[in-house]
């Protein structure tokens, strides 16, 4: 039997708190007291919850989920496509290679 969205309990409604950024951009999920792990993505609220059998199909809009310190797209300090700084000469490219290389 399908239960609307929340818990496989529907009498059962959850209080999920994404916390403020952490200095690495992380946020910690938890539900009341208990930590439901460490978040660097909506995508891995989504998880965290599913495996602890809160199943929400929308955490950004869901009214389960109260976002501290910023929404569901804040996530400051991550960056999946960090790039490195360009290299205009080969001596520049060589020390992005080998940072022991002293400026």
């Amino acid at each position: 039997m399908a239960h609307p969205e929340g818990t496989a309990d529907p009498a059962r409604q959850p209080h999920i708190v994404v916390h403020s950024p952490a200095l690495d951009g992380s946020r910690r999920v938890t539900e009341g007291e208990e930590t439901l792990g460490i978040a660097t993505h909506a995508d891995d609220v989504a998880e965290i919850l599913r495996l602890a059998d809160l199943y929400v199909t929308d955490v950004e809009g869901s009214e389960l989920i109260e976002w501290q310190g910023g929404g569901p797209d804040d996530w400051p300090g991550l960056s999946e496509h960090h790039e490195p700084p360009a290299a205009d000469t080969t001596e520049d490219v060589e020390r992005l290679r080998n940072p022991q290389i002293n400026l």
